[in-house]
């Protein structure tokens, strides 16, 4: 018998067809994923279950979790049964969190609303579900905030926020795509110890076909709104019946092959940088103490290499970025860009010479100008910025090698796409023609064939303008692709480095050969022909 069962489900806001007769079921201790492009509607087929629908919305077909129709109840009965009938965990953490409150008041919140137990109780219920999640007592008291944890660990708040009643139906948005290899890994054989533990059903949305293939019982696609491909998990990846299915494997496979980089010349070099950063002091009269979060680094990125960075959340590549762009000082060492020192002092020419890529496209433009003026922010470090015909000419050019319109120059950045922002964001860190572009996990936001357009688009950059940049990123597979050379970093120090193929084929230190056991792998797949 189903715990969820959704049946001919459609929804429009406002008129505008979203989903069209999504038919879907989740059994007691089932995992059923679903997945598809950004816009599918995966997104909306959870929160039309939870009803947390616009105004606007209008649904039909059935909604029914445990015999119960979900379509039917009032506000106040839907109240009832978010949190102690179903579950829900977002996709970023820290906006799921209240930043004022203790992780413990967090949890103890969904417990004392739903009157479940006195406060006393709440309390220690709250903690021993914080244990469950991974987060014991002796490490992690009731009284921390979100800031004070990493992003694996509010992670697991939110888990245990959503498990606090023990739910029948616990559905996770995305719950792994900001995390890195490892903490992933974790989060996961959380997820599926919590459903085998609670015999839960689990409604799990990702874009991510890796995690798919090695969690989940049963796989849902979708695209439009609507289910194209729906089947147990091994049966339905030997043997894919929709076009559409096909595509999504083969993007999230997706290899492409960078020019040959020219003879080795340094452009930036990093001479045993250290950063320190000072603590709070422990007593009134004591000396503050100082944490090293970049120890000893030092490396060579020549013109017209693609270098890789890789490791853990905490291990220190933030940092170093920040170094890098001059946005932070070192403590010790010396960091040099074409010969130059590159410090915090405000110097223009050094830094028309970089450029960053980060990994929010929407969050790192201002959505009150036009992409015209947005792309060409830039131009402030240049003595003599292009005006005119020219300024235009060159806004259209940059646009153009992005793959993207000159029309695309007078609309805002929320008309389009996350990878059409992305592309914008190339856009911005190019038009200059700057001789470093440091990417920020540039890619790990986007959806399997956005994400692959990307790739292709950075090859095309490389060919056309010889790009030298530093890649940061967790996602191993997007790195093993993309670059010459990789570095692995650990607390703050470079484990390992060398040729990426040779790093990835026969890593030799321990912490490299963990983050790649770590990393969720697609089966073989059987790319035969397709049944329309």
């Amino acid at each position: 018998m189903s715990l969820l069962d959704i049946r001919n489900l459609s929804l429009t806001i406002a008129g505008l067809p979203i989903l069209q007769d999504v038919s879907l079921s989740v059994a007691p201790g089932e995992i059923v994923a679903v997945t598809g492009e950004s816009g599918s509607g995966k997104s909306m087929t959870a929160l039309a279950v939870m009803q947390l629908l616009p105004d606007l919305a209008q649904t039909r077909g059935t909604i029914t979790l445990d015999g119960t129709n979900l379509m039917e109840q009032s506000e106040t009965q839907m109240c009832a049964l978010r949190g102690a009938s179903i579950g829900m965990v977002f996709q970023e953490p820290m906006t799921a969190l209240n930043p004022v409150k203790t992780i413990g008041d967090q949890v103890m919140e969904t417990i004392l609303i739903h009157k479940a137990m006195p406060p006393a109780e709440a309390r220690q219920h709250a903690q021993d579900t914080l244990t469950r999640v991974g987060l014991p007592a002796d490490r992690f008291p009731l009284s921390r905030f979100p800031h004070e944890l990493s992003g694996g660990q509010r992670q697991r708040v939110v888990i245990a926020m959503a498990i606090a009643l023990r739910p029948k139906l616990l559905i996770a948005d995305e719950p792994t795509t900001a995390l890195d290899v490892t903490t992933q890994a974790q989060i996961l054989a959380l997820l599926k110890d919590l459903v085998q533990d609670y015999g839960m059903g689990l409604l799990m949305i990702t874009h991510d076909l890796a995690v798919v293939a090695d969690l989940a019982d049963k796989i849902v696609v979708m695209r439009h709104g609507e289910v194209v491909e729906t089947g147990p998990t091994q049966g339905l990846i030997a043997n894919m019946q929709h076009p559409y299915t096909r595509m999504l494997f083969a993007a999230s496979n997706h290899q492409v092959v960078l020019p040959p980089a020219p003879a080795p010349k340094p452009l930036l070099q990093v001479k045993s940088a250290v950063r320190d950063y000072r603590l709070p002091r422990t007593s009134l009269f004591g000396a503050p103490g100082h944490y090293r979060a970049v120890k000893d680094v030092s490396f060579t990125l020549n013109r017209g290499e693609r270098l890789g960075l890789v490791g853990e959340s905490g291990c220190g590549k933030s940092t170093l970025t920040r170094a890098i762009l001059g946005l932070e000082p070192l403590q010790g060492g010396e960091i040099l860009l074409d010969g130059h020192p590159v410090t915090t002092a405000k110097d223009a020419d050094l830094r028309r010479k970089m450029q960053v890529v980060f990994q929010d496209p929407f969050g790192s433009f201002n959505p009150r100008h036009r992409v015209d003026r947005l792309i060409t922010e830039p131009f402030y470090l240049l003595e003599q910025p292009p005006k005119g015909t020219a300024r235009s000419d060159l806004i259209a050019e940059t646009l153009t090698a992005v793959g993207l319109s000159s029309d695309d120059a007078r609309k805002y950045i929320h008309q389009f796409s996350g990878g059409q922002r992305q592309r914008i964001a190339i856009a911005r860190a190019l038009i200059t023609r700057p001789e470093l572009i440091l990417f920020d996990e540039a890619v790990s936001a986007l959806d399997v064939s956005v994400r692959a357009q990307i790739l292709d688009l950075l090859v095309e950059l490389c060919e056309a303008y010889s790009l030298t940049y530093l890649f940061i990123s967790h996602d191993l597979n997007v790195v093993r692709t993309i670059t010459d050379r990789v570095l692995v970093m650990k607390a703050g120090e470079i484990v390992e480095q060398g040729e990426t193929e040779a790093v990835f084929s026969d890593p030799q230190h321990p912490y490299t050969r963990s983050l790649l056991a770590a990393a969720p792998k697609l089966p073989e797949l059987n790319m035969g022909t397709v049944v329309a």
